[in-house]
Formats: C-alpha cells, structure tokens, sequence
C-alpha cells in the first residue's frame, strides 16, 4: 500500500486539488490523505509558521472521506503528516496541486505548489507538483478563462500509479505542467528563464502613506527549446526535474583559491577593542563590616 499525501497553496476547496484527490482516490494500491490550507496560499513560496500554533479542522468530503484543514502554509501542510497529524499514517509520496495556473521557470521558487513539494523532498520522500495553465494560455499564474483539471488529474494519478518505476533519484521532485486543451506530447525539459516586466506604480495616496502595484501582469520569457515554458506554450505538458541542492559546483574552486582568509585577517584587525571594564570596588570582609542593627517588632519599639 503506497501512502500519498495530498496538498496545495489554493486551499482545500480548490478545484484541483478535489479534481486529483478523486483520481488519486480511485487507484488500487493507494492510501490517500488530504492535508491542505483552508484557504488560499499562493506564492507563500516555503513560508512556515513558527510564531504561533496551528489550527487544523476536519473536512468531509462528498464520498464520505476527509481532509484537513489548516490555517498554516503548504509547507506546514507536509510537516503536519509528517509529524503525525493523521494516526497510522507515515507518508511515502508527496503530491501538491493541481495548481490553479502554471508554475514555469524562475516562477517555482515562489509556488508555493513547488514549495510543498520541496518539504517532502527536504524529509526525504519522492514528490510530484502538478500545475495547470489557465484556459487563456497564460504561462504564468494568471485565472484567465478558467481551468479544466480532468487532463492533468489523470496524467498525475498514472504517473503516482507507476512512481516505482520512474526513472528518478532520490532528493528530487517532479514538477509538472499541463497546457490547456488536448496535450500534443509530453517532453522532459528544463528550467526556461523568465523576463520580469515589474514597475513601482502608484495606486493610492494619504498623506505620507502611498500604496503601490510593484508586479507586472504579464511576464515573458526566453523562448529557448528544451525549456519547460517553451514546451507548455507549444501545447506539450512539461516534466521537469528539480532538486534542493543549489550549490553552484563550477565556482567552488575558484571560491577557494580566492584569498578568502586575507580576508578574514583584515576584517579582525579592523574590529574595535572591547571597552575595558571598570572593576567593582572591593567589598570589606564580613568580619570586619558592622553589625547591622537589629529591627524590632513594632510592639517593641519607642513610641515617635
């Protein structure tokens, strides 16, 4: 029996995470769990909650199971099963989504899709994100023209199906993008690279507060072959592998063969001495100190 935890950052009542909790739901072999914000957490990226406890509630669902529901974020979501939130439960696969909008590119970073995903990884459990592009084909996060999950919750459910075997090592997730409409393949690809088109634009002022919109609305991006955006804007769904590891191995030794402790050396010579510390004055020997005068009850003592 394979145990699968479900999530999402659009909340529990997302449609898509309902569209794959029933695909996932009816496959054999598979015990599943829904552990999910009770409302929406979109780019949270791996935000935790750690000032505070958390809420969880039970949520039954039409077929007569249930989730749960809590006020944390996707990533609190996988750290609750892991923990032991649910009895006798312990997981062995994460899944997160179906995303309402893609996650493509530099974008996964602050998914917070992506994010819940990572957690699993991060506990050393395989992981799947599934995201799905709006009906407008935006390649981004954008709601234009209202989704249909049916495609992607049923290519996910054959890959959590198969998961044994995939081709996957451990410490990495797969994170997948289904365009709308029919897809016309599927192609393992890489990160593409976006292109921000952000500007601080004010929206409100009073007096010495003002309010501003500081993100574009429409992103571009490089539109490089091999890239899982260029493959969801050709109609394909993207696979993309990703791992936690963000070590940059080419620089290590150029790193290192720079004069890192000359650096160290004039930075400690710079720092300035510690202020000496007046010492406390002596204090007399208890033998040699007065005696202190004893205090009488005040029955006892001289009327004023």
């Amino acid at each position: 029996m394979l145990n699968v935890l479900l999530t999402n950052d659009d909340g529990i009542e997302a449609e898509g995470l309902q569209t794959l909790r029933r695909a996932l739901a009816a496959l054999a072999g598979v015990r599943l769990k829904v552990i999910a914000p009770d409302g929406n957490r979109s780019a949270m990226a791996r935000s935790i909650t750690t000032r505070r406890p958390l809420w969880v509630e039970e949520v039954p669902f039409a077929d007569g199971s249930v989730g749960y529901a809590t006020d944390g974020t996707p990533v609190d979501c996988v750290r609750l099963a892991s923990l032991g939130l649910v009895r006798a439960f312990e997981p062995d696969l994460v899944v997160s989504g179906i995303n309402h909008g893609a996650n493509l590119g530099d974008d996964i970073t602050y998914s917070g899709t992506v994010a819940a995903a990572l957690e699993g990884v991060v506990l050393g459990l395989p992981a799947i994100a599934v995201s799905q592009q709006s009906a407008a084909r935006a390649l981004d996060f954008r709601y234009d023209g209202g989704f249909d999950f049916d495609v992607a919750a049923a290519f996910a459910a054959r890959m959590v199906e198969r998961f044994e075997e995939v081709p996957l090592p451990g410490g990495t997730l797969l994170n997948i993008n289904v365009p709308a409409g029919t897809p016309g393949g599927v192609e393992v690809t890489r990160l593409g690279k976006r292109i921000y088109r952000d500007e601080l634009r004010l929206d409100h002022q009073e007096g010495a507060r003002r309010r501003f919109w500081i993100y574009g609305s429409d992103p571009g991006y490089r539109d490089e072959p091999g890239t899982d955006l260029a493959a969801v804007a050709s109609g394909r769904i993207a696979l993309t592998p990703i791992h936690f590891d963000l070590t940059d191995r080419s620089r290590l030794e150029a790193l290192r063969s720079f004069d890192l402790e000359g650096l160290l050396v004039a930075a400690t010579s710079e720092r300035r001495p510690a202020p000496e510390r007046r010492s406390a004055p002596e204090r007399e020997p208890a033998h040699e100190r007065e005696p202190a005068t004893e205090r009488r009850p005040a029955s006892e003592r001289e009327p004023m």
